[in-house]
């Protein structure tokens, strides 16, 4: 999200420092984090979410921060969640029910603005199935209430994230019939469908259950999976599309983790190794967007996530 933006919607109050909340993993965790984003140290717990569960989705007005989506269970088999859920960012305590996705998905990712929060894409299958989809849909942050359609990406895919400054959202990476490098857009304010990025503007590898962090010119996508796990992070001006290549390294290669952002640093929680036998991290690890180079710790989670989402604000 465009952090200046946020703040500005909100001139009226005082600021604090930014927050980013992690929530839920997989497969059924319910539990909540926080950081203070420009002070390094450990995560503190923050509340429960309405439904346990991973591989969701986060989107953020500034003040309020939405949970949509994610990875149920049942019955030995794994199922896609509509829920969404809401908490204010700088209270603590447990969600509260938000409303529903259009189509009940996993492996989803979300960008924001100031007003707005929008899902796209995902895994629609359920008890054994996958299924990717193209589905986009909106909400209004701070009215609840079920998301509406808002168009589609332009291809399927599932285990993707997503990068905003405010204006535009930008889609990266996932899964389609192999890991994808395609990098789609949206105007945030402007139901349609995506459209993709071209030439070489493309992430530099091919890589799906990766992770976005932005300030207000630049995303960089970090992490992933596309055989091993990766610790690659890559780089692009929002507003033009224009790729930069490699922004540097994490301090873990891993996947199915997420990101918050304060608009000017970024930091990177939790993920997997995958495979067997798996390894699940508490791991966070930081960037300064604006500055390319290899992350740096920045502390640990409460607890190891696979498939968490992050809000930021304040």
């Amino acid at each position: 999200m465009l952090w200046t933006l946020l703040k500005s919607a909100r001139a009226t109050t005082t600021p604090s420092s930014p927050r980013g909340v992690f929530g839920g993993s997989y497969i059924s965790g319910s539990s909540m984090d926080y950081i203070t984003i420009a002070t390094t140290g450990n995560a503190t717990s923050f509340g429960n979410l309405t439904v346990g569960r991973g591989d969701l989705a986060g989107v953020s007005s500034g003040s309020r921060g939405v949970f949509g989506g994610g990875t149920g269970f049942s019955g030995g088999y794994f199922f896609s969640r509509s829920e969404m859920d809401y908490i204010t960012i700088a209270t603590t305590g447990n969600a509260t029910s938000f409303g529903n996705l259009s189509a009940a998905r996993r492996q989803l990712a979300g960008v924001s603005s100031a007003t707005r929060g929008v899902f796209g894409g995902g895994n629609t299958g359920s008890f054994g199935s996958d299924t990717n989809s193209a589905l986009i849909d909106y909400i209004t942050i701070a009215t609840t209430g079920n998301a509406t359609s808002f168009g589609n990406l332009s291809a399927a895919r599932r285990n993707l994230a997503g990068v905003s400054n405010g204006t535009r959202g930008v889609f990266g990476g996932g899964y389609t019939t192999a890991y994808t490098s395609l990098l789609d857009y949206i105007t945030i304010a402007t139901a349609g469908n995506a459209t993709a990025l071209t030439g070489s503007n493309i992430l530099t590898l091919a890589r799906g259950w990766l992770a976005g962090v932005s300030d207000s010119t630049r995303g960089v996508f970090g992490g992933g999976y596309s055989g091993s796990p990766s610790n690659r992070m890559d780089y692009l001006t929002i507003a033009t599309g224009s790729v930069g290549g490699t922004f540097g390294n994490l301090t873990v290669s891993r996947a199915s983790l997420a990101g918050v952002y304060d608009g000017t640093r970024g930091v990177f929680g939790g993920g997997s190794s995958f495979g067997f036998p798996e390894t699940q991290y508490n791991t966070l690890d930081y960037i300064t967007i604006a500055t390319t180079g290899n992350a740096t710790d920045f502390g640990d989670l409460t607890a190891a996530r696979r498939g968490p989402a992050g809000v930021s604000g304040t």
